[in-house]
């Protein structure tokens, strides 16, 4: 489908306007919707986030919400209790409050004289949760949802946890949201209430690292909002989108085959973005295969959408490793099922170091330095710098390796490896990490898809059962799912370790795993790239917004560091958003990010992360600055945790806690 800019509405924005809940709150919104809305009523789409509608998410909002209600849509844009302009107080993530206030404004929505009384609710990463979360209580009004890069299961794969192992973007998040949550209203829009919004905030300030890291397993804390807990809980239609380039893409083929009612899939080979303007290209017209949903399932026109193969997928061609990509070449396939088809590639490890097709065995084992895992990339690539994994070459160095013959041909992998082994630690703790890599007849390894495991969650990651030295264990360890082709005359290289920083924290203790070969295999879901799809996804496209003054570009970078005297590995992130003002209402707003973790090669204690940020809002006359930092470092038996937020108006100080907590490790 190629992109159709013959609106059949004219629009009308209203820049902000407040939302009554029954407790008092007012939530602070944005809308664009036909002029006529009133006279013939229109359907509504809801986006509800904290992201702050007035800077946070205001160009995005723009290019995206005036093109469904250029074709007769109601598009709203509503931030969450305790964000923006919205009164109230914001606690944690996905708490009922926010989903039960998500309820309440579908109810509202569907009243409103300009709504037809169907309601649609989408959006990206935290509004692609809410909506399956909001969709599995099933209010009345709302019949669809367009969910992209977001996950059914909190725990397995948010950006806190991957396998049962803590990842380093729970602190990095931790501190972007303490930053994100501390920004005050604008005063322009109220006047006289913003100040001491701001400051109740300020003082209610949730200490959300310490939350997060006390549950270290899938406890009921992350069963709630985990829609995979009841997939029968959703009746409204369903459309998932994301990216093999997404810490997400795992969530897609688990509710493509647990959701029962109606839906589709989409995935590209992007990062964390939208697929309009997506990193890598090719760019799709996400707002064009949107809008066909709407229609679908809000305005009830038969456009054969369920009539075309459930899912779409995108099988990346083999390319050699780099920071960053513009673009990824591939072809597009489609089918009914995941996988889609039902090849498979089935090996087995042998001591001699080779993925072979007949039984092997013997004995294998691996004790990785604290430092492997330094090409690993980040974890879930928001801001699209340099963040993609990078060679493989040391990694592999620093584990244990089998890899297959040359292929005498292209082999094309679409679904997630599944690998299965006996294995025994010599410690009470282990985390065991898989990769697989193409490696190019040069020696360069890229990293195709991997797979963690903490070995406490073997037997599920809602019964951690601890580790004992010595004591053989079966464990299973399904790596992403993702699309790629081998390109002929490489090889396919399975690479295990039991390190993987700065993306995982290290285990409690530095662990020496022992592999029994006899009964290792790796199966892999394979695709002969037929069943292509057909039908055209069109071309990224995003509406004009409003003209904005740069006054400092945005960059940034990703640097590691070794320590010659004692070979501590740093890595270095900074993220500068650059600076700008909003021409029309003159608010100037900018943020910066910087980010070191580090690690000995020996020392699981020795284990470091700290996260600082830096964020701006001024008009002539007014300024704030919030600066907000986490450090995090450890022992055996606990985390040690020192934050501290500050606020300051026009020059003084207005606020300032610091936090010092000892957190119990429980099974991370």
């Amino acid at each position: 489908m190629m992109n159709n800019l013959d609106f059949t509405h004219t629009i009308e924005e209203w820049t902000h306007f407040l939302i009554p809940l029954a407790d008092g709150t007012q939530l602070a919104a944005r809308a664009w919707l036909p002029v006529n809305a009133v006279k013939s009523p229109a359907p509504a789409i809801l986006e509800y986030i904290p992201y702050r509608k007035r800077d946070g998410t205001a160009i995005r909002d723009e290019q995206m919400h005036p093109y469904w209600a250029g074709f007769g849509y109601a598009c709203i844009r509503v931030d969450m209790r305790g964000c923006g302009e919205s009164t109230g107080l914001m606690l944690d993530e996905y708490l009922p409050q926010e989903l039960d206030d998500a309820v309440e404004v579908i109810q509202w929505l569907a009243e409103q004289p300009w709504c037809s009384g169907k309601v649609g609710m989408m959006g990206k990463s935290w509004g692609g949760f809410n909506s399956l979360q909001v969709a599995a209580m099933a209010p009345t009004a709302l019949k669809a949802i367009v969910t992209v890069c977001s996950t059914d299961d909190r725990y397995a794969d948010d950006i806190h946890y991957r396998g049962g192992a803590l990842l380093l973007e729970n602190f990095s998040w931790a501190s972007t949201m303490a930053c994100y949550m501390a920004k005050a209203p604008d005063p322009l829009l109220l006047p006289k209430t913003w100040r001491q919004q701001w400051l109740h905030r300020l003082e209610n300030m949730p200490f959300l690292a310490k939350e997060w890291l006390e549950h270290s397993y899938k406890d009921d804390y992350w069963k709630h909002g985990s829609i995979n807990e009841d997939y029968s809980s959703i009746k409204a239609a369903v459309y998932c989108i994301g990216g093999w380039g997404d810490s997400y893409s795992e969530a897609i083929p688990r509710m493509m085959g647990g959701l029962a009612c109606p839906k589709k899939a989409l995935i590209g080979p992007w990062a964390h973005k939208y697929p309009n303007y997506a990193s890598p290209k090719p760019e799709v017209d996400f707002l064009g295969e949107a809008k066909r949903w709407w229609d679908c399932w809000l305005k009830g026109i038969d456009n054969g959408i369920m009539a075309e193969p459930t899912i779409a997928a995108y099988i990346q061609d083999g390319v050699p490793p780099q920071a960053a990509y513009d673009e990824r070449p591939g072809v597009w396939v489609e089918g009914n099922q995941w996988p889609i088809q039902k090849n498979s590639i089935n090996l087995q490890l042998s001591s001699s170091g080779h993925l072979i097709e007949t039984s092997g065995g013997g004995q294998a084992s691996v004790n990785s330095p604290l430092t492997t895992g330094g090409a690993s990339g980040e974890y879930c690539i928001i801001w699209c710098g340099p963040d993609f994994p990078t060679d493989q070459r040391q990694d592999d160095a620093n584990s244990l390796c089998f890899d297959t013959q040359a292929m005498a041909e292209a082999v094309s992998i679409l679904g997630g490896a599944v690998f299965k082994a006996r294995v025994t630690s010599d410690q009470n703790c282990a985390q065991m990490i898989l990769r697989l890599c193409d490696v190019a007849p040069d020696g360069s390894s890229t990293r195709i898809t991997y797979g963690v495991l903490n070995l406490a969650m073997r037997g599920g990651l809602d019964v951690p059962k601890p580790v004992i030295a010595g004591e053989s264990m079966d464990i299973t360890i399904k790596l992403d799912d993702t699309g790629y082709e081998i390109p002929q005359g490489h090889q396919l290289r399975l690479s295990i370790s039991t390190a993987y920083f700065p993306l995982l924290w290290p285990a409690a203790q530095k662990a020496n795993l022992s592999l029994d070969l006899s009964t290792a295999t790796l199966t892999i879901p394979s695709h002969d790239r037929t069943g292509q799809l057909t039908r055209d996804l069109g071309e990224g496209y995003v509406c004009s917004v409003n003209e904005t003054q740069r006054i400092r570009p945005e960059t940034h970078t990703r640097l590691s560091q070794v320590n010659a005297a004692d070979g501590r590995q740093t890595t270095f992130i900074d993220d500068d958003f650059g600076e700008f003002t909003f021409t029309d209402h003159k608010l100037t707003v900018g943020e910066v990010c910087h980010e070191e973790h580090s690690v000995l090669p020996q020392n699981p204690h020795s284990a470091a992360s700290f996260c600082k940020w830096h964020s701006k809002q001024a008009r002539p006359g007014w300024e704030i600055d919030v600066y907000t930092s986490l450090k995090v470092t450890c022992d055996a038996d606990h985390f040690y945790l020192d934050a501290s937020l500050e606020a300051i108006e026009n020059g003084q100080q207005v606020h300032l806690k610091n936090w010092k907590e000892k957190v119990l490790r429980g099974f991370a």
